[in-house]
């Protein structure tokens, strides 16, 4: 687990980190100083304009205040109007992430960028190890904040050849001071990450930093430095080294997204649709049902939490970061003025049994988790949080909470509607997709449309009714929530309650309880044994309490099939084609990582973004966001790691190294 950097504030009211006896900005002028040294002698401004990309992509390596990235979006809004770029992309690592409180502090020396310093602080994340993905200005500026070391981020940072940067803000306090970041290593890296002609300008002139620059193959220069200082380096890659971190059969290989279809109609392609949206692509919706959020997404509250083991593991890693992503997400959109029942109330996970306090002490112990995500209470504890008598104690996560989960799919879709128009095709059921010259057309019963460049298919359970994506190995877990009464004691209910189940704070007289899991079914049939069985659960968790004692009849129910796979992840991307893929990657079953064919891609366009399961809510619009990004050739929020747990190959990938297939 990372750690808040410990500072102080000089008498020139300048933040100083403890650990390295050294100012994050000068004390003269850090505004002019980061303006000259990064921005201008990486010819920004110029490149802007005749940039030949939408999107512009900075990387600097060492966050500290976020004073570079404040400059670097404030110039890129004041660009002139005919520049070239649209979209400027800031990746930053940060090993010791400054408290937000020194944040908010230190960010007032800078009256002119006020208003963007709020907007950062606003979004500004906890000490969570990772990237953070932060979104402003309706998408057209991205930070990617990625905290812990940089030596331990920057193989895990997800891209293909060609690189993802165009500009390096090599920063961070001095060699003398950290010599540990300035290393060969970082160097190399570097290259490895970088576009054509990308740039580097760095404050410092130290001679072992300029040729390890040079010899991971920049062309270097000295050029004058800022005020007092005499000399500074700056530099250029000429060509991208087509240097990759992502094995041949986990790539994506990015793709004019010119015709888009999706097919779905709950959070997932809403999610998709969003992201598509912010960056001014055009999609057409074909959706089943009559309206949005007619199938797994219509229950009425939702909780909203991630799935943490005790060890920062891929799946535990996914949920972390899906989940403060998407609450940035949900209260972007909640302040933007859409309208959603929500309640970020935090949810209490409780040590309802022996296996449940095993598993929670063990998580406590690890201790890979911030404080801020999640923390252990006692019962009298949790009693006070959930302002009712509990039993137990168990673990508590502040920020999570409960929404609606069908009004929260259309607030997403609306806000990317007013992004970019969308098409929609309601009571419309795709049966069949067409390969043809153009692309990919759709049919229904009676009608065809297309034809589409790309077709993503979100249908949940109903993801694999293609010929193309019928091997894909889904299945559905079908389950069941119960509505009761509310009664005068489980009313004063403030927090989520997760035992074996769920029950939520009451919204219009009502708790949400539930749910049942029947595995391996597609049914959504009504069964009245189910709230039967939701309410005997609850009772007997918390048999004798005034919030079982106080509760009413269940008044109603709601039935839905979650789509899942076996190892607990979704599965997002473009359809492989079975026996060309393990053709192409048969030394897997040798144990060779390499001497591959190129695989041939019959299904090219189609993508499958399904396998959500119960937590659609918290992970789809971090991996959705994820997916678009690698098919248009962008920094990828997730990992490596991350990003090889959720590819559709990795099963294939897997059985062919266990020699099952």
């Amino acid at each position: 687990m990372i750690k808040n950097a410990q500072i102080h504030f000089n008498d020139a009211g300048t933040p100083v980190a403890n650990s390295f006896d050294d100012v994050y900005f000068s004390n003269d002028d850090g505004l002019a100083e980061s303006h000259y040294v990064f921005y201008t002698q990486n010819h920004i401004d110029e490149r802007l304009q005749n940039h030949g990309k939408d999107r512009f992509v900075i990387a600097e390596t060492g966050f500290g205040t976020g004073l570079n990235f404040l400059n670097a979006w404030h110039q890129f809004n004041q660009r002139s109007k005919d520049a070239s770029v649209n979209q400027l992309h800031f990746v930053s690592f940060e090993k010791y992430p400054i408290h937000i409180d020194d944040l908010v502090k230190a960010l007032q020396a800078w009256p002119t960028l006020a208003p963007l310093a709020k907007k950062l602080c606003q979004q500004y994340p906890m000490a969570l190890e990772g990237c953070h993905r932060l979104e402003f200005d309706s998408g057209s500026v991205t930070l990617d904040l990625w905290f812990g070391d940089i030596h331990d981020n920057l193989p895990q940072i997800s891209f293909e050849q060609n690189g993802i940067i165009d500009a390096w803000f090599l920063d961070g306090f001095a060699p003398s001071k950290n010599p540990d970041m300035w290393q060969q290593s970082l160097f190399n890296a570097m290259a490895n990450m970088s576009r054509d002609n990308a740039t580097f300008a760095t404050f410092t002139a130290a001679g072992f930093v300029r040729r390890g620059l040079q010899e991971a193959g920049f062309e270097c220069k000295k050029v004058k430095g800022f005020g007092r200082k005499r000399e500074m380096v700056v530099g250029k890659l000429k060509h991208a080294n087509q240097q990759s971190n992502t094995p041949q059969y986990y790539s994506v290989q990015p793709r004019q997204l010119n015709n888009i279809a999706v097919i779905g109609g709950g959070i997932t392609s809403s999610c998709l649709l969003y992201h598509l949206s912010k960056r001014n692509l055009n999609a057409t919706l074909f959706c089943q049902d009559d309206d949005l959020a007619k199938g797994a997404s219509h229950n009425r509250q939702g909780a909203v939490y991630p799935n943490l083991q005790a060890d920062n593991t891929p799946p535990s890693e996914f949920y972390a970061h899906s989940f403060l992503y998407a609450k940035r997400l949900y209260q972007h959109l909640a302040s933007s003025g859409y309208e959603f029942a929500h309640d970020w109330c935090g949810v209490l996970l409780q040590s309802v049994t022996k296996a449940k306090q095993t598993q929670h002490q063990n998580l406590v112990d690890k201790a890979a988790w911030p404080h801020a995500l999640v923390y252990p209470v006692d019962s009298e504890q949790a009693s006070a949080i959930a302002n009712t008598q509990l039993p137990y104690g168990g673990l508590f996560i502040p920020e999570a909470g409960w929404l609606n989960p069908a009004e929260a799919t259309k607030a997403v879709f609306e806000a990317a509607h007013a992004l970019t128009p969308i098409e929609t095709h309601f009571n419309t059921d795709i049966i069949r997709l067409e390969k043809v010259t153009q692309g990919w057309i759709l049919h229904t019963e009676e009608q065809t449309f297309g034809p589409f460049s790309d077709v993503f298919v979100c249908g949940g359970e109903h993801s694999d009714r293609f010929e193309q994506t019928q091997h894909v190995p889904l299945h559905g877990v079908r389950g069941q929530v119960s509505h009761i009464e509310a009664g005068q004691a489980s009313k004063a209910l403030t927090t989520v309650l997760c035992h074996k189940g769920y029950f939520t704070p009451a919204m219009d007289e009502l708790h949400c309880m539930g749910a049942t899991f029947d595995k391996n079914t597609k049914s959504r049939a009504i069964k009245d044994e189910d709230n039967v069985t939701n309410r005997a659960q609850l009772e007997n968790f918390y048999q004798g309490t005034d919030l079982v004692n106080s509760l009413g009849d269940i008044v109603s129910e709601k039935a839905a099939v979650r789509c899942c796979f076996n190892d607990h992840l979704p599965m997002l991307g473009q359809v492989q084609h079975n026996e060309e893929f393990c053709s192409a990657f048969a030394n897997l079953r040798k144990g060779k990582h390499y001497g591959f064919d190129e695989a041939a891609q019959p299904y090219q366009g189609i993508h499958i973004v399904t396998g959500f399961g119960a937590r659609g809510l918290c992970s789809a619009p971090l991996a959705t966001e994820h997916l678009v990004a690698g098919l248009l050739g962008e920094a990828r929020p997730f990992s490596e790691r991350v990003h090889q747990a959720i590819h559709p190959a990795r099963l294939l990938v897997r059985d062919l190294i266990r020699k099952k297939i």
